[in-house]
């Protein structure tokens, strides 16, 4: 029996401000809840990788950002029940233009929070935030 295969696009901010990084901890809806990860998600159909990143990142954060540049394609298999996932995330570097930090209600995620990059290693992190940390501090 073939597998169902499918590929999602998603986009994701790097948001660092005085050597500490903004990360989002997954929800009771998702599988792996307390996790955290990057602020950000799937594009929609029909919607631009930066117009994504930039909703996502108000959804999840409160926070208005502006795109600075990509950081990095990054590119994962995995093996679901029922199915396969090519999972296709860019990771954008972005600047916080205004807001306050606030918490999602009924999303993906339930905190979000900045920490410095001892704090971020000692965190029970997705393999996209881990990414994230290392190119964050990566010329530190």
């Amino acid at each position: 029996m073939n597998r169902l295969q499918r590929t999602r696009l998603a986009a994701y901010g790097l948001l660092v401000e005085e050597g500490r990084i903004l990360l989002a901890r997954l929800s009771n809806t998702e599988k792996e809840v307390g996790k955290w990860t990057l602020p950000g998600g799937g594009i929609d159909f029909g919607e631009h990788p930066l117009d994504a990143v930039v909703r996502e990142f108000r959804e999840e954060s409160g926070l208005r950002v502006r795109v600075q540049e990509i950081v990095h394609v990054d590119s994962e298999l995995l093996e679901l029940p029922n199915s396969d996932l090519h999972a296709v995330r860019v990771i954008y570097k972005v600047e916080k233009m205004e807001g306050e930090l606030t918490v999602e209600v009924g999303g993906s995620t339930d905190l979000v929070q900045y920490f410095s990059k001892e704090e971020a290693n000692r965190l029970v992190l997705v393999p996209l935030a881990s990414l994230g940390v290392h190119l964050a501090f990566r010329n530190t």
